[in-house]
């Protein structure tokens, strides 16, 4: 017979755990308002600027005459030396979030790894952060206490490094990874190079900036117009990240309170047959008690 002190115990101890689910979820929910707002409003200026270069770097390729002669823009180069940055939470609790990212990354590290292509890797997140740590896997730069709270001077201060060992020759190219917000329900892995700018495959001949004729050097503007491409691409990646991590997590939550709720009802059905059958034993008892004073 079970033991009804130890069933109303484990009873106890998952609502309790019920309550705290119940609670995150509505905590990752209220936050997942403001990311998501965040993300939204900060998508349109992000994709604006990466069409902005993308048909600047097609441009470049499709038309060179040696005008413009940059890094940024060489397609046609074989990598040697490729830096992946790449975002995770810093806090745990939000189901398979953080492993859609580092399992992107893994891949590429075999993929590069085949290729006999060094990968030097750049973590943010304490999660990210923690799993190579553990794998043995040498961090070049890891930043921890950002996924939690974006900046735009931080985004701005992690990608600069990379963009500056791109710039002196050290490497060849950066690569960007995030698991981004898609829905209130699902995430996206998005995986982008941001250096050297990838030029579309078809360039749609439309009214566009290109047309314009800039008053000030080109050269100047071209700068300015790379540094906010990199460091708004950063910076997006890392509220991406941040409305998708609450969005996971709150599925999370809400599917460990309904688990909770169903392993509740499982428990308390046993402790109704466990005290049915003890009140039977102890009916069986006296009755048998009774017989044999006769």
């Amino acid at each position: 017979m079970a033991n009804l002190k130890e069933i109303k115990r484990k009873i106890k101890s998952v609502q309790n755990t019920q309550k705290t689910t119940r609670a995150m979820k509505l905590v990752s929910t209220a936050k997942l308002k403001r990311a998501e707002m965040a993300a939204k409003q900060s998508r349109v200026y992000a994709v604006k600027i990466n069409e902005v270069l993308s048909e600047i770097a097609y441009k470049i390729n499709q038309y060179k005459n040696g005008a413009v002669e940059s890094r940024f823009f060489d397609n046609n180069q074989t990598p040697r030396i490729v830096d992946i940055v790449f975002v995770t939470a810093d806090k745990g609790l939000c189901g398979g979030f953080n492993v859609q990212t580092i399992k992107a990354v893994r891949n590429l590290l075999a993929e590069y790894s085949e290729q006999k292509i060094t990968v030097r890797l750049r973590a943010v997140g304490r999660k990210g952060i923690a799993f190579f740590n553990f794998q043995g896997v040498e961090l070049l730069t890891s930043y921890a206490g950002v996924s939690s709270s974006p900046s735009y001077e931080k985004a701005q201060e992690i990608i600069k490094a990379a963009i500056d060992d791109f710039i002196e020759g050290k490497t060849d190219k950066v690569i960007l990874i995030h698991n981004g917000y898609k829905n209130m329900i699902s995430q996206e892995l998005k995986i982008v190079d941001v250096v050297p700018v990838q030029s579309p495959v078809e360039s749609q001949e439309t009214s566009s900036l290109m047309e314009l004729e800039p008053e000030a050097n080109g050269e100047e503007i071209l700068d300015s117009l790379l540094q906010k491409y990199f460091g708004y691409n950063m910076y997006y990646a890392l509220i991406d990240s941040l409305a998708a991590e609450h969005s996971a997590r709150m599925q999370a939550m809400e599917n460990a309170t309904n688990n909770a709720k169903e392993r509740v009802g499982i428990l308390t059905l046993a402790y109704n047959k466990a005290r049915q059958e003890s009140i039977t034993t102890e009916l069986i008892e006296i009755i048998s008690g009774v017989e044999s004073m006769k």
